[in-house]
This record gives C-alpha cells, sequence and structure tokens, in this order.
C-alpha cells in the first residue's frame, strides 16, 4: 500500500478531559509529553497512544463531509451507552451491516468530535 495512515489525532479545548474520556471509554492509556510542534498542542499535553489504524473512502450526495475513524469494541450497542454516560451524544447506531455480520454507531464525544465504534451485530 502507498502513503499508509499513520496517524490520528483528536484535538479539543480540555485535552485532559480527552484524554479521561477516551481512556475510560475504550481503556487507552497515553504518556503525556510534547507534540511535535506548539502549532498542535500546548507543550505537555500532547498524550501519545499506539493503535493499528485502517480506512476508507465513502460518501455521496447527500451524505456529510467529514473526518472519522471508528474504534472496534465487543459490543456497539455497550460502547455508545458508555459514551453517553461519560458525556457524549449518540448519533447513529447501532446500525446493521447489509448481510449482518457486524455493525457500527457514531457519537460525538464531550468536545463535539465525531467517533465512530464497530464491532459484531448483536442478534
Amino acid at each position: 500500500m502507498a502513503d499508509p495512515v499513520v496517524h490520528f489525532e483528536i484535538s479539543g479545548s480540555d485535552p485532559a478531559r480527552l484524554r479521561g474520556y477516551y481512556g475510560e471509554l475504550f481503556g487507552w492509556a497515553f504518556q503525556l509529553g510534547d507534540a511535535a510542534t506548539e502549532a498542535v498542542s500546548r507543550p505537555g499535553e500532547y498524550g501519545s497512544l499506539r493503535a493499528g489504524i485502517n480506512g476508507g473512502v465513502c460518501g455521496g450526495q447527500g451524505y456529510p463531509s467529514r473526518v472519522l475513524f471508528y474504534v472496534g469494541v465487543p459490543d456497539v450497542e455497550a460502547a455508545l451507552q458508555r459514551a453517553e454516560r461519560l458525556g457524549g451524544t449518540r448519533l447513529m447506531g447501532p446500525e446493521p451491516r447489509l448481510g449482518g455480520d457486524f455493525a457500527v454507531g457514531h457519537f460525538t464525544d464531550p468536545e463535539g468530535n465525531l467517533v465512530g465504534v464497530a464491532g459484531p451485530a448483536v442478534a
């Protein structure tokens, strides 16, 4: 594959709150430090995270323009409920894939960033 996606960032006005939110939601652990440049983040507020990334380009007429990443979860409904309990807002889902083998959902985090979750379809 040429030019793979190698990094993602979630940015907001309260990065400590976002790290706490995603840490509790997905079990992510962050290593605090500095960003590559102060144009990206306040010094000492960059929380690095290692996560595998897959991707796609999609949409069409009537679909919103956006950048979105999906996190793999064992239960989409449970993840959406947890996202809401922690201060996020459910926007969609769970929506099963045609054929029914997995489902997706969308929510916004407390700062309004759009996030997707994907996992097995639950009957």
